[in-house]
């Protein structure tokens, strides 16, 4: 979202000054620890004595480290796909559907946004138990899923409600079937929001972490839980290249997003 200043007249620059303070502020955390996985000190001290890239080798080094990393990248391409597969059934459903109850339908698939996560951590940790899935790869999928679901359907529908559904009519009028018409026409017409969906899924399992200490097991971790449960055990700086690289990925799939959102605009 870019800022438009004009016409504010004297108030401009206060409110420049606000919103770059208000960013470093937000910043401010991010960047003390970036700084502190470059340290020399074997303490996570702030400011660093020197730097090193010693942290980063010994998280490469170490496969506990490596195997929660790439446990939750795993998780999160599996939960990428099905949240959008059912964001998008659900949408057209939402969007298209003439049906009583459809906005209730529409609150219902955000729940998962507006309660409490530890709630909900609690009740699916119990509801796994059940079902045997805790401290599984299914279970982690089938959590993040729920979690991930609305981001993706908010995604999807506003894509779907801002195109003119006309030019999928005319495509089969011109005799395409109606599954060949939502194939060819219409999802690549709505593939911003499908990418979208897809980029807000993927960080909110990658980043997750309350749902993910519920379902973890000592055998199956993800990186979030991984720098939870060594922060509680030893403050090694080796957590602050995790979080760095935690925090590295995240950023680079927001830039991915908003170049293809920009270059979709144009």
């Amino acid at each position: 979202m870019l800022l438009n200043f004009n016409g504010l007249g004297s108030w401009k620059w206060p409110l420049v000054l606000f919103t770059l303070l208000v960013a470093l502020f937000l910043l401010l955390p991010i960047l003390f620890i970036v700084a502190l996985s470059f340290g020399s000190s074997k303490w996570l001290i702030f400011p660093p004595p020197s730097w090193t890239l010693k942290w980063y080798q010994d998280f490469f080094a170490d496969p506990r480290w490596i195997e929660a990393a790439l446990t939750s990248l795993k998780i999160g391409l599996v939960v990428t796909v099905l949240s959008v597969l059912l964001g998008l059934l659900a949408s057209f459903g939402l969007v298209r559907g003439r049906f009583r109850g459809v906005e209730a339908l529409r609150a219902l698939f955000l729940t998962p946004m507006i309660l409490p996560v530890v709630v909900f951590a609690v009740a699916l940790y119990a509801f796994s138990l059940k079902l045997g899935l805790n401290g599984t790869f299914t279970g982690f999928v089938v959590a993040h899923t729920i979690i991930a679901l609305p981001f993706a359907i908010i995604a999807i529908t506003g894509a779907l409600e801002g195109f003119d559904q006309s030019i999928e009519d005319a495509a089969i009028l011109c005799g395409a079937s109606p599954l060949e018409a939502k194939l060819r026409v219409t999802l690549p017409a709505i593939s911003h929001g499908l990418f979208a969906g897809a980029i807000f899924s993927f960080l909110m399992s990658w980043d997750e972490v309350v749902l993910a200490i519920f379902m973890s097991s000592p055998t199956l971790q993800t990186l979030p839980v991984k720098i939870w449960t060594t922060l509680r055990q030893d403050l090694t700086p080796v957590i602050a290249a995790a979080s760095t690289l935690l925090v590295m990925l995240t950023l680079v799939l927001m830039i991915l997003a908003a170049l293809f959102r920009k270059g979709d605009a144009q």
